[in-house]
């Protein structure tokens, strides 16, 4: 079908291969190369379609933008114009990043002005949350660690993206990727610090974002870097409980969302959310990397705390160097941690800067500051203590030791080295294994419901009889896995390696699998296909 985009035109479905339109005779190839397709939506400002480019070989498809205000005023059109060329200006400037979409042309053609971007093949957030339900706390840091970065990354172009929230954030279907979309409410910050303070747009009359999404500050038309921070805390908050803002309680003296009874997540992801979540911007967290550090100390801090007390001299850099696992992440002097509650350990930790040359941290304690030393060659990684350079080197746990944790309420093991260890028959049910180490693992019979395994190493790993539904095992390697009999029903499977994997009387119903994946792996006439069916493909 070619569609036309005429705003006027009565009837805008045509034949694919129409040159004008049946009802208004508009041209239907835009620039002599885009034949739109279908509509995919409208705002206030504009308009998206599915196009074809047919001047490239294979014809691939692309997004266009029009803009079509909702208004007829002038300073409404004025504004949408001023949207869509900023759009274009940041993904230009931002550059190529496998998280963005790409800009591919900027025209204006019969009076009318077309962006046109790449084209992400995958569902919303949204939809993925109305279609499987919401998200385990794994599958909650999981989104974190990923969308964390890309925020990072844009901030540090000067760039406040403004309208972050589960429509705007599309899973790439080609390899399961998170990619923000929507650069049309941006502000750049350079440009506008710069700018004579008395200089008006038709955007200083209109406070732009989502309500709800938005915090206090962007919707009095003063937004900051930290404004996306709290964006990023709603949507975490509608992964968990599947409800928009619009639909959550608020406190009616201080204006905060209502949220924490509403989810089951541990006392340290919900410490992380509220400070996302703060209304005051001084009282936020600042940027990306503040959020990603606090998330990533959380396995740790209570055994570094913990050990720190119960020293009874100052562990020598030569033996924290050799022994850092056991000795703990920092050597005090057991004069500085005198009279410390555990609470007061932590904030010290917290504290000292993660950069090697950084040496101490001071923590008031009444009137006398207390200080704490730190090696100066070590540094603090989020896969253990380590001197020197950045260690990758996964932390090792036993089989004891990773029960043990996981009664006590930890469910997040991501980057372990968990590989041999035997698990039979346990339930490890909504856990955080993205990345880790589980070759030759015995799992046979575990509960492993809701778990992520993205990424992670499950090769020749013992899956028999294992409750996997829900899971996500998202480009994990599954090669030669015993899988036999396992539910893996509506699992994430997209880009796992199945070489040799033995899916025999496995269900695989819902699972996101494609045929390529399981023409690599063993099956039999009781393997339930994701149709539901039983049987060989």
């Amino acid at each position: 079908m070619s569609y036309c985009i005429n705003p006027t035109c009565p009837n805008p479905e045509n034949s694919a291969y129409s040159q004008r339109c049946q009802s208004c005779g508009s041209q239907l190839l835009l620039r002599d190369r885009y034949r739109v397709i279908k509509p995919l939506g409208q705002g206030g400002f504009g308009a998206t379609f599915l196009a074809q480019d047919q001047a490239l070989p294979g014809e691939p498809s692309c997004v266009i933008k029009q803009l079509r205000p909702s208004g007829t005023a002038p300073q409404v059109l004025q504004m949408g114009r001023e949207l869509l060329d900023r759009e274009a200006v940041t993904l230009d400037r931002i550059g190529n990043h496998p998280q963005i979409p790409r800009l591919l042309d900027y025209f204006e053609d019969g009076e009318q002005l077309y962006l046109v971007q790449e084209y992400i093949h995958g569902a919303t957030l949204q939809q993925e949350i109305k279609r499987n339900g919401v998200f385990s706390e794994a599958r909650v840091n999981q989104f974190l660690s990923e969308l964390l970065p890309l925020l990072q990354y844009i901030h540090e172009r000067k760039v406040i993206h403004r309208d972050i929230k589960p429509t705007n954030i599309i899973r790439r279907a080609q390899d399961g990727t998170l990619v923000l979309i929507d650069f049309g409410a941006v502000k750049n910050q350079v440009s506008q610090t710069l700018a004579n303070p008395t200089e008006q747009t038709a955007l200083t009359a209109y406070a732009i974002g989502t309500p709800g999404f938005a915090p206090p500050e962007q919707m009095a038309m003063r937004p900051v870097f930290a404004s996306d921070i709290y964006a990023v805390g709603v949507t975490c908050i509608y992964l968990l409980t599947g409800k928009p803002p619009k639909d959550l309680d608020y406190n009616q003296t201080t204006g905060e969302m209502l949220w924490e009874r509403l989810v089951q997540t541990s006392d340290h992801l919900t410490v992380v959310l509220r400070k996302m979540l703060e209304i005051s911007v001084r009282n936020r967290y600042q940027s990306p990397q503040e959020v990603l550090e606090a998330l990533e100390l959380e396995p740790y801090l209570d055994s570094f705390a913990q050990s720190m007390l119960v020293q009874s001299c100052t562990v020598s850099k030569e033996r924290m160097s050799q022994n850092c696992e056991e000795s703990g992440v920092f050597s005090i002097n057991p004069t500085a941690v005198s009279g410390l509650g555990e609470p007061q350990v932590r904030s010290a930790i917290l504290a000292i800067p993660a950069k090697t040359g950084d040496t101490t941290a001071t923590y008031a304690v009444g009137t006398e500051p207390t200080v704490v030393t730190k090696p100066t060659t070590l540094v603090r990684t989020h896969t253990g203590c380590h001197t020197g350079q950045n260690s990758k080197t996964p932390r090792r746990l036993d089989t004891q030791g990773l029960l043990r944790d996981y009664l006590k309420g930890k469910r997040n093991f991501a980057l372990y080295n968990l590989s041999m260890l035997t698990l039979q028959d346990v339930d490890l049910s909504e856990t955080n294994f993205h990345s880790s180490q589980l070759v030759k693992t015995n799992l046979q019979g575990a509960n492993l419901y809701n778990s992520n395994f993205a990424k992670a190493s499950l090769n020749r790993a013992n899956l028999r009889d294992t409750n996997l539904s829900k899971a996500d095992l998202s480009h994990a390697d599954l090669e030669g896995a015993d899988l036999r009999g396992s539910d893996l029903s509506y699992a994430y499977l997209n880009n796992a390696n199945l070489q040799g994997a033995n899916l025999c009387g496995a269900n695989l119903t819902g699972a996101k699998i494609s045929q390529e994946q399981l023409a690599l792996a063993k099956m039999n006439w009781m393997t339930v296909r994701p149709c539901g069916k039983p049987g060989l493909l």
